[in-house]
């Protein structure tokens, strides 16, 4: 059995990354500089906030709703919890929404990292969610996404995963994407990627 350890979304982001991120955080911790690229993105994340309590929810193709921000999630089933950027609720449905800093389309850790969360509001509200968004903060443009059963499959199956590399203190390898590696708070620590 693996080891019953609380895990946060952002593991399930980092691994999908690197998975050396997530054994850093817990079989090796080590400390880890806060870089640039980090700073940058809190600071755009605060500066969304502000500009969202302001502005209506056409954007988002919702003609009204009430916008809920970092909103505290936890699943005493999946022992899983995280702080969701955005939430909106409306009537009918709830919508997780995820901001990034990135000038690239989303990626699949962005998506898992979404479909985790919308797992967290499912157990919350006791009822399915289908969609979620995530913001990209350059551009200004949101993407849609459809949560499929595939998806929270491979969440649920990383979740696995990740607790048999703490139990077992498995280092693993490093992402194939070595460009992923040059700006990592902990490559430091990695003496087989330059």
């Amino acid at each position: 059995m693996a080891a019953q350890v609380n895990l946060k979304v952002t593991d399930l982001k980092q691994h999908s990354y690197c998975p050396r991120i997530v054994y850093y955080t817990y079989c090796q911790p080590v400390r880890k500089k806060t870089t640039f690229k980090m700073k940058f993105g809190k600071e755009e994340h605060d500066l969304i906030e502000k500009l969202e309590t302001r502005r209506t929810l056409k954007r988002y193709g919702l003609d009204d709703g009430e916008r809920f921000f970092r909103v505290r999630l936890y699943s005493q089933r999946l022992m899983l919890n995280g702080i969701l950027d955005m939430m909106i609720k409306t009537d009918e449905k709830v919508i997780p929404v995820e901001y990034k800093y990135t000038n690239n389309p989303p990626g699949l850790n962005h998506k898992y990292q979404l479909t985790a969360y919308t797992m967290l509001l499912e157990e919350k509200y006791s009822s399915p969610i289908h969609q979620g968004m995530i913001y990209l903060i350059p551009q200004n443009t949101i993407y849609q996404f459809d949560i499929t059963e595939n998806m929270r499959e491979f969440v649920a199956k990383s979740i696995r995963t990740i607790r048999e590399m703490i139990k077992e203190e498995r280092f693993p390898n490093a992402t194939p994407y070595q460009g992923r590696c040059y700006d990592c708070e902990y490559r430091n620590y990695c003496g087989d990627v330059y």
